[in-house]
């Protein structure tokens, strides 16, 4: 089983930081890609960044220069951060956390993608 955990969300004024995490566990062969989507109060899903296991990072036209997307592996625990930086109100969403990840056994073996549970970032004054 594999599970993305997420933390990090929370309520800042505008202009303030938060800074994101989320760690990947359980039986895990490799990690591809790890990305960072959001859910708009419009019920819009927008990639927000993604990081490849080469480093690449992609970010959304809106987040650029704001926001920043890296990941660690200590001890076998993959963790992805998402530093987000000059927030503004549009910001406000749920940031669910994404991994395509390698794993399984025998004939269930191959890529699969995994979610968070989510966490609510708000940004008010």
């Amino acid at each position: 089983q594999v599970q993305l955990v997420e933390s990090g969300g929370g309520l800042v004024q505008p202009g303030g930081s938060l800074r994101l995490s989320c760690t990947a566990s359980g039986s895990i062969f490799s990690i591809y890609t790890m990305a960072w989507y959001r859910h708009t109060p419009r019920n819009e899903r927008e990639l927000v960044a993604a990081i490849i296991s080469g480093g690449s990072t992609n970010y959304a036209d809106s987040v650029k220069g704001r926001f920043t997307i890296s990941r660690s592996r200590i001890n076998d625990k993959n963790t992805v951060f998402l530093q987000m930086n000059n927030l503004k109100s549009e910001d406000t969403a749920v940031y669910y956390c994404n991994a395509e990840i390698r794993t399984g056994t025998g004939d269930g073996f191959g890529t699969y993608e995994f979610w968070g549970q989510g966490t609510q970032v708000t940004v008010s004054s």
